[in-house]
Formats: structure tokens, C-alpha cells, sequence
């Protein structure tokens, strides 16, 4: 009975032995163990030829060694792994997974933002576009402006006694996701904090604490005060533009986080502060806030500790009462709220909790910035979307439904090649982003990655200027909350509600 929860193997590398050149790079890039070589002839030289044989039990999908081999001699194939039963689909492998008894039962992990069949909204919202009466603008003859300032623009007369933290000033509305030192290396968090500065936007350091290699950086570092408030400092707040608190992510709304000990490694330990190969674990709630008066009291610590200097900021999972929440969050005195939607990604993430929490991003900003400007508080606070934008028609469509600005991350570790294998947490990413493991991490050249990122972030700017000369646009300040720019199409009549937009065709 033993073999009843043997699961087929979904992924197999397929070689071309006419194209193969026995080079064994294969072998060498695989860091799942999946590739071995095997001893085929001997050379005239009385040495062995070995060609690579799959084992066929534990690849990744990742194609790394497919985009490594020289002579394209690698395909990487998805094997039909389940039964033909539709219902059922991945959940029967997964069962497998949980009960088999060579093993004990688990919460089953993955990584990345969610890949479930729900609607991207994205996809059915067609921007609207000048014709005759109204001329577009052409982005290459006339200036099309960019700059975004977060922060608050119109401070209460409550808060003009306690002080008025500056703004955020941005180049581009498109700013880098928090991803901790722990979850990516160095090496990808310093090229992120080089094209931030060069570019003139800002990147975030997660949860994990601020490394030292990167104090330059402060003019365009945003650093993170979680619940386990690991690396939180006198150096750490000096070291920033703004200090952001995370209550939660979209990913995994309600639960908190866990680095294995086997992942902290001396740099790491350094950074968070805590004892070199002890687990790294993030409490599910702040144990310190519970109710909007604490959030305030801690934004106002923070405040008073940064000599209101820097802008706080909060940042939330996308959930069903994001409207009255994020209105809680500006009258406690955050000057922007980060709003995180299902499609978030992570480095683990319980498979479950990613499958089923949380509201996608487009209705999470749009319901959030509705109920701001209904309490005539939309100008104390800025917005910023995050969660599941792919690009930079997203950008724009996310920044017309009521954000300010954008965070990416996922689509950061595609631009530096990451393969989506959704496996982040095994610590073994053959691309070396997601491991800081020092055999695979130095995959990740800070050079090239610096200017992978910097195109992907000036590709983007510039096709948003694109979009909006369409749109006879000639400022991103202007498409803030303006969903009369957008039109639906194939949504019900309360989805467009909740969007706030029409029909396409009205």
C-alpha cells in the first residue's frame, strides 16, 4: 500500500542527445538534484564522457538549466500529474502530499501571489482614449509629468501642533516592494536600492531589518516595523525616507512569518538582531496594537522618535472591510497606506491561506479611496497598490481606480529572471534571488541586476506617458481616482459598482 501515495513527478527535463555536448552545465546549475551525470564513453584523452540523465523525482520547473544550456538541448516538460477528474485538479496530489506516511501531516507551503482562476480585474478594464473633439497628447513633443508626492496634503488642525512630516517625492509612481533580507540577498536588495536612487523613487527593506551596506541609500530607503520587529534601531530609523508598519500582506492576511534557523545565517542574524540559526518568527498580530488607538500611538512613537522627519506609513492586506479600516488607519495619523491585494507574493506562504484570503487590489483601492473621499479625508493620506500589478497598463489602471503610487515585487524577480516556480521556500532558488545560500546567491551580478531593473522601471514610466497622451493626459496627479477614465467590460453590474466605473460603450 505504501506506493498508493507515490506521486507522479510534474516536471521532467527532456534532453536532445544530437545537440548535447556532455558539458555537464546542466548538473551544475540544478539545485533541486534532478540532473545527474552518467558515464557514457571514454575520450581519447582515457576520460569518462558523462551525459545528464533526469531522476526524475524532484524538479522544480524552474527551466534554469534549460536557459543555461549552450546548445538548447534542454526542454522542461509538464507531465499530466492527476487524475482527469476537473474538480479535483492539483488538490488530489496535494492530499497525497498531506497524508502520506512516510511523512508527517503539514500545512502544505508555496510561494508567490496566488495563480487561482479568480478574475483579474485588470483584464476587463479598457482605458478611455481621445478622438476628435478632445486631441491626445503626444508623449515624444510634449511633456507628460510623472512626479508623485505621498504623504499628507492637507493635515487636520489636530495634527498641525504635533508636528507635519514631509513628502515622498517620486520620479515615477512605481515604487519596490518590501522583500527582506532573509527572503532575497543582499545582492538583489542592493541593486533595488542603486535604481531607486538613480531613478528617483524608493525601495522597501521588508521586514528583515537594513543591512549596512546599505545606509547610503537613506534618501531612498523605506524600512519596515513588523511584528517581530527585527532590526528596529536608532541606526535603522536614521537610515530611511520613510518607516513603514506592517500589520499585514496580501499573500497571508491574518498569519505572520517564519524564517527557518537554518536560513539565518551571521549576516542575517546581524541584520534582525537575533541569534545566528534561530528561527526568525514574526507574531500573527502586533502584540502591542489592537484597536485603531494603539495603531496611533505607535505611529506617533515613531514620529516622535524620527523628530517628524519621516513619513509613516501602514500597511494592510486587501480584506472585505478595507474601506473602514483604511479611513481608521488615515485618523490615526499614517501619512500613506499600503494596501496589499491576494495576488501579493511572498516567500511562503501556507497554500491554503493564498488560495482563499484576502480581495484582489482593484477592488481594495478603489473601495478604500471611495471611503476616503466620502469622509473628506482623502487629502490627509496617500495610497499606494500593491498585489498582483504585472505591468505598467496595471500601474495606470491601479492609479485611476485611487492609488497614488504602486509597489512591484513580483515582477521584480521576473525582470532578474526568477522561472515563477512558486518554490521559494525550499531556500534552493537556482537564479540565486530567493536563497541566501553563498554557492547560489552569487548567481545574482549586482551589475547586470541594476540594469535589468533599471529598464524594466523606465520602460514602464514610459509607457505609462504613452497611455496617458492617449488620454489627452498630461499629468499622473490627474488619473488619481479618476475611474470616469476607465470602462468595464464582462463584470456585473456590482462588481462595476464596487469599481466605481461604467459599462464600456456609456
Amino acid at each position: 500500500m505504501k506506493n498508493n501515495w507515490k506521486r507522479p513527478v510534474r516536471f521532467v527535463p527532456i534532453f536532445d542527445y544530437d545537440r548535447c555536448t556532455r558539458c555537464g552545465l546542466c548538473a551544475e546549475a540544478c539545485t533541486w538534484g534532478e540532473i545527474k551525470l552518467v558515464p557514457e564513453d571514454i575520450d581519447k584523452n582515457g576520460q569518462p564522457v558523462k551525459k545528464p540523465v533526469a531522476n526524475r523525482f524532484s524538479c522544480g520547473g524552474c527551466h534554469y538549466c534549460e536557459r543555461q544550456c549552450p546548445e538548447n538541448a534542454i526542454s522542461i516538460v509538464e507531465t499530466p500529474f492527476v487524475s482527469s477528474h476537473r474538480y479535483w485538479k492539483d488538490d488530489q496530489e496535494n492530499l497525497w502530499r498531506q497524508v502520506d506516511p512516510n511523512k508527517t501531516g503539514h500545512v502544505l507551503l508555496i510561494s508567490n501571489g496566488s495563480d487561482s482562476e479568480i478574475i483579474s480585474y485588470f483584464d476587463h478594464l479598457m482605458f478611455d482614449a481621445c478622438q476628435v473633439t478632445n486631441p491626445p497628447i503626444d508623449p515624444l513633443r510634449e511633456p507628460i509629468e510623472l512626479k508623485t508626492f505621498l504623504g499628507r496634503k492637507d493635515p487636520s488642525d489636530e495634527l498641525k501642533n504635533e508636528g507635519v512630516t514631509p513628502f515622498l517625492e517620486l520620479n515615477t509612481p512605481i515604487m519596490f516592494s518590501a522583500m527582506s533580507f532573509g527572503s532575497i540577498n543582499l545582492n538583489v536588495q542592493i541593486a533595488e536600492a542603486r535604481v531607486a536612487e538613480k531613478i528617483g523613487t524608493f525601495w522597501n527593506t521588508g521586514e528583515g531589518g537594513l543591512h549596512r551596506k546599505l545606509d547610503s541609500f537613506r534618501n531612498n530607503t523605506i524600512v519596515q516595523v513588523a511584528s517581530g520587529r527585527f532590526g528596529v534601531n536608532p541606526r535603522f530609523f536614521k537610515n530611511c525616507a520613510a518607516v513603514e508598519i506592517k500589520i499585514g500582506q496580501g499573500a497571508k492576511p491574518g498569519i505572520g512569518g517564519h524564517l527557518p534557523g537554518e536560513k539565518v545565517t551571521e549576516e542575517i542574524s546581524k541584520t534582525r538582531m537575533i541569534p545566528k540559526g534561530s528561527d526568525a518568527l514574526s507574531p500573527a498580530p502586533h502584540h502591542d496594537i489592537y484597536s485603531i488607538e494603539d495603531l496611533r500611538q505607535l505611529i506617533f512613537a515613531i514620529k516622535e522618535a524620527t523628530h517628524y522627519e519621516k513619513p509613516v506609513s501602514v500597511k494592510v492586506s486587501a480584506v472585505h472591510n478595507i474601506a473602514p479600516i483604511a479611513a481608521g488607519i488615515a485618523r490615526a495619523g499614517a501619512d500613506i497606506i499600503a494596501i496589499d491585494g491576494f495576488r501579493g507574493g511572498t516567500g511562503a506562504a501556507p497554500r491554503r491561506i493564498r488560495q482563499s484570503m484576502g480581495i484582489p487590489i482593484e477592488l481594495a483601492i478603489s473601495s478604500a479611496d471611495k471611503r476616503l473621499r466620502e469622509e473628506k479625508i482623502r487629502d490627509q493620506v496617500s495610497l499606494v497598490a500593491a498585489g498582483g500589478i504585472r505591468n505598467s497598463a496595471d500601474v495606470l489602471k491601479a492609479i485611476c481606480l485611487g492609488a497614488d503610487a504602486v509597489y512591484i515585487g513580483t515582477a521584480v524577480l521576473v525582470a532578474l529572471g526568477c522561472g515563477l516556480c512558486q518554490r521559494c521556500y525550499a531556500g534552493k532558488c537556482a537564479y540565486g534571488i530567493a536563497t541566501n545560500r553563498a554557492d547560489l546567491a552569487g548567481r545574482v551580478d549586482i551589475d547586470l541586476a541594476t540594469e535589468a531593473l533599471t529598464n524594466l522601471i523606465l520602460a514602464w514610466s514610459d509607457e505609462i506617458k504613452e497611455l496617458m497622451g492617449s488620454m489627452g493626459i498630461n499629468a499622473i496627479g490627474s488619473l488619481v481616482g479618476n475611474r470616469d477614465r476607465l470602462r468595464g467590460i464582462n463584470l456585473t453590474t456590482e462588481e462595476m459598482k464596487v469599481l466605481g466605473i461604467k459599462q464600456a460603450g456609456l
